[in-house]
């Protein structure tokens, strides 16, 4: 098999190698079958599109709408280096999935808005799949109605032109959509586990998603919730793209 690509940029090493770890589990691949850029730490190296089944891009601590004076350089250079990859990916229609930075990542390089109107608190609310979604392979066997993770400041407002979208949600109308036939972008984790939404609330407590001193509460709140079917997005992900 071709190896899948995850490109990542969690500057912390703990939840790094945790969202590996997820997308290793939940895509049932073994390491040599998914290769991991860190792209917060190393430029983005040259990438054979015809030497890969597809690219996940996992999420980020960058939020894309703010100035770009308030931007890092390492932000700025991702920034760039992701939409330089795109200029190829979306052209040859290569299989991506983008958990939560996706949707902003392709959402803004297709021409959609993101900005912070449909910002959601930690939590996993209903996710309900539209009617084109109903026919879609990485949503096949999924109830019509299921709950994942999500805790973002920014999301998409309004959808690129030629955008297919596939799942949506009360508090934010743009969880999931598709790109041409093979490029996807959720703002739900399908990744997260409790476990792994744990970890993030303890890494990123004083980041600005919940008041730090809540953390314990914002964890007891979110281990109610029985989000495992939003985890077979990537296994059928890897399934449907593996070559």
């Amino acid at each position: 098999m071709k190896p899948f690509v995850l490109i990542a940029t969690r500057p912390e090493d703990e939840t790094a190698d945790a969202e590996y770890e997820l997308f290793l589990r939940f895509g049932g691949l073994k390491e040599t079958e998914l290769i991991r850029i860190r792209l917060e730490s190393e430029p983005l190296p040259e990438i054979d599109l015809s030497a890969i089944s597809g690219i996940m891009l996992g999420g980020s601590p960058f939020t894309g709408s703010i100035p770009r004076e308030h931007k890092s350089d390492t932000q700025i250079r991702v920034e760039h280096e992701l939409s330089g990859l795109l200029d190829r990916v979306v052209p040859q229609d290569i299989p991506l999935l983008g958990a939560c930075y996706g949707v902003g990542t392709l959402g803004r390089h297709q021409g959609g808005q993101i900005d912070f109107t449909y910002g959601e608190e930690i939590g996993a609310p209903i996710m309900r799949i539209t009617d084109a979604g109903l026919s879609d392979p990485l949503l096949e066997g999924i109830p019509r109605e299921f709950r994942s993770f999500v805790g973002h400041k920014e999301a998409c407002s309004k959808l690129p032109a030629h955008a297919t979208l596939l799942v949506s949600s009360q508090a934010c109308p743009v969880q999931m959509f598709r790109i041409k036939n093979n490029l996807y972008g959720t703002q739900f984790h399908p990744e997260l586990d409790i476990p792994g939404i744990h970890l993030r609330i303890d890494v990123y407590k004083d980041a600005g998603y919940f008041p730090a001193e809540s953390a314990q509460e914002v964890k007891d709140y979110t281990a109610k919730f029985d989000v495992s079917a939003s985890h077979k997005i990537v296994r059928n992900f890897v399934d449907y793209y593996r070559r």
